[in-house]
This record gives C-alpha cells, structure tokens and sequence, in this order.
C-alpha cells in the first residue's frame, strides 16, 4: 500500500475549506500577500486542527490585486520585508492556537520564479532563515530551487501537481494556456497514477517527464476541487494509495 499526501491551498476567499480540510494531508493557507487576513488564517487553522491536518504558510508576492500570479521585480529588502511580515502574522496566529507550522510553501507567479534557483531563491532563503530547521519547504519537484534550499540547510519536501499540466522541460503550463489547469476527478487521478507508480508525468505535448514527489498539490481555489478530491479518496485504495492525515 503506498501513503501519499495530498495538499491543498486554503484561505484564499473561496470558502470550501470545511470541505477540503478532511479530505488532505497538508494545508498551505494565505498569510495576507496574495490573500488572507488574521480571521481566515485563524479559521484555517482551526478546521486543520480539527481534521489533524498539517499546516503550512503560503506567503506570496505582495500582489493581491493579481492574486500573486504575475511575476513583480522587487529589491531583495523589500521582497524579503514582506515576506517576513506576512510569516509573523501566521506566527501570531499559530502561537494563539498552540499549532505548529510545519512547511511554508510560496505561492502563484513566486512559487513559479523560485523553481530555477539563482538570487530571487537565494533571498527567499534568506528571507525565511529563521524557520530553518523548524518547518520544511515545498519546492517544485526535480527544481533548482530543491537542490539549493537544501545545500542551504533546509529541510525539503518536493511537490507535484495532480491538477496541472507540464511542459517537457518539467515546469508548469502557464495558466494563460489552454488545457494547463485538469478539471476533470478522471484526468488527475490518471496523472496521479503516473506519478506515484511510475514517477513521470506525461507533458502537454505527450512527452513523459521524470518527476519524483513526496506531496501532491490539488488547487483548492479551482470550481471542481472538492469534487475532485472527493473522487480521489474513494478511486486511490482501489489502486492500493491511501492519503490521509
């Protein structure tokens, strides 16, 4: 029997949390970059708790008007500013409610820039040094961005998407693309397959892409997500995964 975790992105204004939450492993909510303020984070904290979740910080560009997908050019103080605010107040938070934190993951257009490495991950990195040793990261699976968060001293975590496409190169389809985002339960169930049995994903243009993962992200914000993960947790003990908290 194979044991997967399948996280989910909450917080984020949508409203299905109480729905999602028994159906994942891992949560990473909105701390008020792209999203998120102290009552949800404090509501998504309490639905984890109660559903024995694990919970994550999912900070973001400051950018709420664009919800965090468009990529911003930002100084390394500032980006790193923000950054650290919007840790302190999942920080606050947990500490009220006697909750750990156990990864951070970035959020939309940053998640996306972070997974070639170079100065950007290097200033996330700095940026977080204080959890360091605390929580762990979500990186990209197969990402420089993995290799260098670990040569930093991070504990890692790599991630693959069940609800969305790739290209050959092993990153995401933009969003801006057709067919980039799996609506359907039947189709990230397929990928979710490949992945877990086999460690590839087969890219938009057909071609099978490796990729190894520890967790899977199904986006917590599209219409068909709690349909979705519903589905999974009735079709994946028939092929012998269980995920569950």
């Amino acid at each position: 029997m194979y044991q997967i975790d399948i996280n989910c992105d909450t917080g984020e204004g949508i409203g299905n949390e109480a729905l999602l939450m028994p159906l994942i492993g891992s949560c990473n909510i909105a701390c008020g970059g792209h999203a998120g303020d102290m009552a949800s984070m404090e509501m998504c904290v309490s639905l984890a708790r109660k559903h024995g979740v694990r919970i994550g910080a999912h900070p973001s560009y400051p950018d709420r008007e664009h919800f965090g997908r468009q990529s911003l050019v930002l100084a390394p103080d500032v980006l790193q500013a923000s950054l650290q605010e919007q840790l302190r107040a999942m920080d606050q938070v947990l500490e009220s409610s006697g909750a750990p934190l156990h990864h951070i993951k970035a959020h939309g257009a940053l998640y996306n820039d972070l997974a070639v490495g170079g100065a950007l991950a290097a200033t996330y990195l700095q940026a977080l040094a204080a959890y360091r040793g605390i929580a762990a990261l979500y990186a990209p699976a197969g990402s420089a961005f993995a290799d260098q968060a670990r040569e930093a001293g991070y504990a890692v975590i790599e991630e693959a998407f069940g609800d969305r496409a790739y290209q050959p190169d092993g990153r995401l389809v933009p969003r801006t693309q057709a067919g980039a985002v799996l609506h359907t339960p039947e189709a990230v169930l397929a990928q979710l397959l490949e992945m877990v049995f086999h460690e590839r994903v087969r890219s938009l243009q057909g071609a099978f892409v490796p990729l190894k993962a520890q967790t899977f992200c199904i986006h917590g914000d599209t219409a068909e997500a709690y349909e979705i993960l519903a589905y999974l947790a009735r079709e994946l003990p028939k092929h012998q995964i269980q995920f569950s908290p």
